[in-house]
């Protein structure tokens, strides 16, 4: 039996997350020194020293196998490890991983077979033979109906991502807008999509930008309906103007003179909301001829 004790002591020794050091301690005996040795041999030792340190590079991709696709985000530290081989034949495993097993979340995710271990271990041995923190961020798993295609869009390498489902239309309209998506960076699909609390605080800012303008406060709802929708118009794949249209027509308008109705749309792009490293190229390699 591995006390509490002995896996906290060897945690704070290495570094290693409590389930690492536990199953280390499991398969040494109890043995601490024996312990740390394992945790280094499978490269955790050195992954866990890495864990606090920024990871909002790496790159979005997405694979489509039948009416299954899976689209993810996988982290790195800077762009040039991205581009890497090593990290690329990763994302392309965990993205197989992932088309081929029901999973609802990201622990499900990290815990599914692949040629190298889990999907967690992989990562892990990875980030101790490229030097680099890297990490899992997010994904989506698609099941699409056989009256419906994939639209999927990868742009300037990875660094957007979008996968589309419509209805009754052909992959290549799905694509265009999945295109479409990529340089319009919509939120939502439609305008019932847009949740009512993100929109309720969109209509108080209205209100107090037309208050400052001036607007007579009995005319101020009456102004917010123009303007809410000029909201959807920029949020809304839907109700966004179609970036090739000569005529000013909406995505939504544009799919159904092709046939279709727009069910899904999921954009990721590497590193949104995250925390951005400020170093630059040249101090990124001195750190690593220095050895840090």
């Amino acid at each position: 039996m591995i006390s509490a004790s002995l896996v906290k002591e060897l945690r704070e020794k290495t570094g290693a997350g409590m389930l690492d050091c536990k199953k280390a301690l499991e398969a040494t005996g109890g043995d601490i020194d024996a312990a740390s040795d394992w945790l280094r041999e499978k490269g955790i030792s050195k992954a866990a020293k890495k864990a606090d340190r920024i990871a909002a590079e790496g790159i979005a991709a997405i694979k489509i196998e039948g009416n299954v696709a899976a689209i993810v985000e996988v982290n790195s530290e800077t762009d040039f490890v991205a581009k890497n081989e090593e990290f690329t034949s990763m994302v392309d495993q965990i993205l197989s991983a992932i088309v081929a097993n029901d999973v609802k979340t990201e622990e499900d995710v990290l815990a599914l077979p692949t040629e190298e271990g889990t999907v967690s271990d992989l990562i892990v041995a990875k980030t101790a033979k490229i030097g680099e923190k890297l990490s899992f961020r997010r994904f989506a798993r698609v099941l699409k109906k056989d009256s419906e295609s994939f639209g999927d869009y990868i742009h300037m390498g990875g660094k957007i991502a979008v996968l589309t489902v419509l209805e009754g239309a052909t992959r290549e309209v799905a694509k265009e807008v999945a295109m479409h998506a990529a340089a319009m960076r919509p939120s939502y699909v439609k305008a019932s999509d847009v949740p009512a609390d993100v929109l309720e605080k969109e209509k108080n800012i209205m209100r107090e930008q037309l208050l400052n303008e001036g607007k007579p406060a009995e005319r101020i709802e009456q102004i917010l309906v123009g303007k809410v929708n000029k909201y959807y118009e920029d949020v809304c794949l839907e109700n966004q103007i179609y970036v090739k249209a000569e005529n000013k027509e909406t995505v939504a308008k544009f799919v159904a003179a092709n046939g279709g109705k727009i069910v899904d749309m999921i954009r990721y792009e590497v590193g949104e909301g995250m925390e951005k490293r400020e170093e630059n190229f040249a101090e990124e390699v001195a750190k690593q001829i220095e050895g840090k």
